[in-house]
């Protein structure tokens, strides 16, 4: 099957946005030139991308689309109407629960997807559909948002595979789902 991989970042307080989705508080931290937190590097390993509505619609406020990479929306509220017509080629909608949509994306040829966005990853966790977790702790705390971990129903246990002080004062620590 196709295998589940995130990378994200975090408020200190384990916020990955605002309720209303909003990236105001990670988009105000200092951007060094050259420095992606090895971002570049986890794009060059995955097939493509899926996330949420939530997430799609907030980087369709963003000035430019940011992926090269084929996107998937996972989403029962939009339509097709709903993508833009620079993103029709780009992004597509879907239905499918996690586990039948990692299995469709085997079948399109698919090995590593990066799972975006607080609910999709709680989603995919929560089904043992990720294999592994870059979160990077950006050094704010906004009090409340969507969590990136919401509650379990067992325990999921991770194995800490490295961590590094980013030159922008973050804290990067990227784990495996044991």
């Amino acid at each position: 099957m196709t295998t589940g991989h995130v990378f994200i970042a975090t408020s200190l307080d384990g916020y990955v946005a605002r309720k209303d989705h909003a990236l105001d508080w990670l988009t105000k931290q200092p951007n060094i030139e050259g420095e992606d937190g090895g971002f570049s590097a986890f794009m060059a390993k995955v097939d493509g991308l899926i996330m949420g509505s939530g997430s799609f619609r907030t980087l369709l406020g963003f000035d430019q689309w940011i992926y090269t990479k084929p996107v998937i929306v996972l989403s029962n509220s939009l339509t097709d109407e709903d993508i833009p017509a620079h993103l029709k080629y780009k992004v597509r909608l879907s239905r499918s629960q996690p586990e039948a949509l990692m299995q469709e994306l085997k079948q399109e040829g698919w090995k590593r997807a990066y799972v975006d966005g607080g609910r999709i990853v709680q989603s995919f966790l929560r089904q043992g559909l990720i294999t592994e977790l870059t979160i990077t702790s950006i050094p704010i705390l906004i009090g409340e948002g969507i969590s990136l971990f919401g509650a379990v129903e067992a325990d999921i246990d991770l194995e800490l595979l490295n961590s590094r002080q980013l030159a922008t004062n973050m804290l990067q620590a990227t784990y495996r789902v044991v």
